[in-house]
């Protein structure tokens, strides 16, 4: 059976995308100060505005201001003529401490409290309720979903042509959309790739669509997945020259399926950028990532989704669930008991075995959290103790 599956991504530039990066990047400057820190930071950019808040709490100090004008200036708004640029913005603060209601239950857990558990590892509770989804599949190298991967590795191709001048004419703001033919499950080519992309006034359509062709979609794509009637829509709204802030209000955490799975896999409630660890909105998919991933690369399915569910201030998830759609060497029952035995999805746990309270978020805040190199979620270093657990 033919089916279509569509992914998009957006580059950094994106104002909802430069709002996840100064979450982020404040979250850094606490976590580097203080790894105890508590941080959910919050931004909303718009037309010569930044406007952060939130609730931290922290032992340290970090010029916000300041930290926000350096973020817009990296993603490139360096100019006045953009509309938006990081010399000229107002930044306005509203930050408050965590609640101490939330911070009494992330502090000292249900097991702790109630259950009088002595286990440091039981010690943290999470941080809200919610599920998690982590997923991973062998159609790519990365085990990542090819559509998602393919419209991140645009996104990325774009942003690289317009720093080192490659197409001189690009702005900071761009979006990727990639649709891609499946036959029983497997991707066979793209069927049509839409890449709209801010531009100076100065330069015609047919000249972005040549180059934007050639210098971005020929590079990031494979040719294997192009073929003669894959269809190129390049700018189809016409001109693209206001874009960023000073062309649409920028909020964190809203681009949740461009930083997960591409609409692949299902996402939970939660967001992720300017959260720290004890947030599992943001930990706990990163460790059911991991856990996913982990699976597959053992060779126990082709994909694996993994859900995972957690109460306020209790440190044990309430539920683990995977499954493998039928791709399973064990049943799904089974890989659900064997994921329990080998991964440990507690907060403190996920914390320590991804050493996460560091600051290594920024990057994350644009071409996805999942499929990258560098990050420890991505790590298929538990392929042993899953394969030993399983008797294979």
């Amino acid at each position: 059976m033919k089916k279509l599956v569509t992914s998009e991504s957006v580059t950094e530039g994106h104002p909802d995308k430069l709002a996840d990066r100064i979450s982020d990047a404040i979250l850094d400057a606490m976590l580097a100060q203080d790894p105890a820190a508590r941080v959910a930071a919050e931004t909303l950019v718009t037309t010569g505005l930044v406007f952060v808040a939130g609730e931290i709490t922290t032992k340290g100090y970090v010029d916000i201001p300041g930290l926000v004008r350096k973020t817009v200036k990296d993603v490139g708004y360096t100019r006045a003529k953009y509309g938006f640029d990081g010399d000229t913005c107002a930044v306005l603060t509203a930050i408050d401490e965590q609640s101490p209601d939330i911070a009494g239950g992330v502090n000292l857990s249900y097991e702790v409290r109630v259950e009088k558990s002595t286990d440091p590892r039981d010690r943290l509770g999470a941080g809200d309720q919610g599920l998690m989804f982590g997923y991973a599949t062998t159609e790519t190298e990365e085990l990542m979903p090819l559509p998602i991967t393919l419209a991140h590795r645009l996104t990325m191709r774009l942003a690289e042509a317009r720093k080192t001048g490659a197409i001189p004419y690009l702005r900071p703001d761009g979006k990727s959309q990639v649709t891609v033919v499946y036959q029983d499950e497997r991707p066979l080519y793209v069927q049509t790739v839409v890449v709209s992309t801010q531009h100076s006034p100065e330069v015609d359509l047919e000249t972005i669509r040549e180059d934007v062709i050639e210098k971005v979609v020929r590079k990031a794509i494979p040719e294997e997945y192009l073929r003669p009637e894959t269809e190129y829509l390049i700018n189809p709204s016409g001109k693209f020259v206001l874009g960023g802030p000073h062309a649409d209000t920028g909020l964190t955490g809203r681009k949740v399926i461009v930083d997960t799975y591409g609409g692949v896999a299902p996402h939970g409630g939660g967001a992720f950028s300017g959260k720290d660890p004890t947030k599992v909105d943001r930990s706990a998919s990163y460790y059911a990532r991991y856990m996913a991933k982990n699976l597959v690369a053992a060779g126990l399915a082709e994909r694996v989704l993994v859900e995972l569910a957690y109460a306020i201030g209790k440190a044990r998830p309430v539920s683990i669930r995977v499954e493998s759609f039928g791709t399973g060497k064990l049943p799904d029952d089974r890989l659900t008991a064997l994921a329990g035995e080998v991964f440990d999805p507690r907060p403190a746990a996920i914390i320590e075995e991804l050493d996460l309270l560091r600051p290594i978020y920024t990057p994350t805040s644009a071409y996805g959290h999942f499929g990258r190199d560098g990050f420890p979620w991505e790590a298929t270093d538990r392929v042993a103790d899953v394969l030993a657990k399983a008797g294979l």
